[in-house]
């Protein structure tokens, strides 16, 4: 019996299989290294997570060519250009709403980050004006209060954690809840299919929001906004998840809908030290204009 095959296509390997002539030496090339471990090397002030951000962001170019992957590889030869542009220096300023010796309140507008990403963070933070007691979304205004000596941040964030501040938010939403007014008693875990949002989970942790409609007209709804617990995201999350999505929420909602989250820390009330001992007291922030404007407006 004759068994036949198709005819092989690579002559060249047949010759090597059947032993009539040797495989040619491999050409090695100049050895070659991802980018951002050459970047460690020529820059040791920075660590390699914060080296991997400057790529991403653009501030790297490869022989002229501008590079945004870590894990390109280059030889050691090649002209590798890190520029990072100047941090802001100058703090703009924000209304104050309060400030002795020991607190600062401020009103802090839509837009401004609570506190730095990592090692390398050219904006100007909260951060800069006190020391931290809480955060606020970086797109939510309102009141924000910080510290100015270690044992007042100590005493202001334990209020916050045994929940004996009481904070109001105002928020402007698509439609509006079946409910005028409610407990929303849901908890809430990390969204494990994206990192960096949450969701509503039985397994997360329990999460309280008290809600009342003040308004409702053009498709959308006022509410009042009292959260017993402070989880990252609590409202945003909450509201989603009746259907009621807070307006311009570039995660949660519609981005469009508003030309920013309108989502506003209207009053907090906090116990803070003095001179003549400790005091409670409540600051407070008006709305901004643009929730008037928004709710006044047809929705498109």
């Amino acid at each position: 019996m004759i068994i036949t095959g198709k005819k092989f296509s690579k002559p060249d390997l047949s010759r090597v299989i059947n032993g009539d002539t040797a495989l040619p030496e491999a050409q090695a090339g100049p050895e070659k290294f991802r980018l951002d471990h050459l970047l460690v090397e020529q820059h040791p002030e920075y660590n390699r997570s914060s080296l991997q951000t400057f790529i991403k962001s653009g501030f790297v170019t490869v022989d002229g060519e501008k590079i945004t992957k870590a894990n390109s590889k280059f030889e050691k030869d090649a002209e590798i250009i890190l520029s990072v542009p100047e941090s802001q220096t100058e703090l703009p300023k924000i209304p104050i709403i309060y400030e002795d010796e020991n607190i600062l309140v401020l009103d802090k507008p839509s837009g401004l980050l609570s506190m730095a990403k990592g090692e390398y963070c050219p904006e100007i933070t909260l951060e800069k004006y006190g020391l931290l007691v809480h955060r606020l979304d970086r797109d939510t205004s309102g009141v924000v209060i910080l510290a100015k000596n270690p044992e007042t941040q100590t005493m202001l964030r334990k209020q916050f954690q045994d929940r004996k501040t009481h904070k109001t938010y105002y928020a402007i939403v698509e439609g509006t809840p079946k409910l005028p007014e409610a407990m929303i008693d849901l908890p809430i875990n990390r969204n494990l299919n994206r990192p960096t949002t949450f969701e509503v989970n039985q397994n997360g942790k329990p999460s309280q929001t008290y809600y009342k409609v003040l308004e409702s007209k053009n498709g959308k709804s006022l509410l009042e906004l009292k959260p017993t617990t402070g989880r990252t995201h609590q409202l945003r999350v909450h509201l989603k998840y009746l259907s009621t999505p807070i307006l311009g929420d570039p995660v949660y909602g519609d981005e469009k809908a508003a030309p920013r989250l309108m989502l506003h820390a209207g009053s907090l009330e906090i116990t803070i030290p003095g001179k003549q001992g400790n005091t409670r007291q409540t600051f407070t922030s008006p709305l901004p204009p643009e929730f008037n404007q928004a709710i006044e407006s047809p929705s498109k």
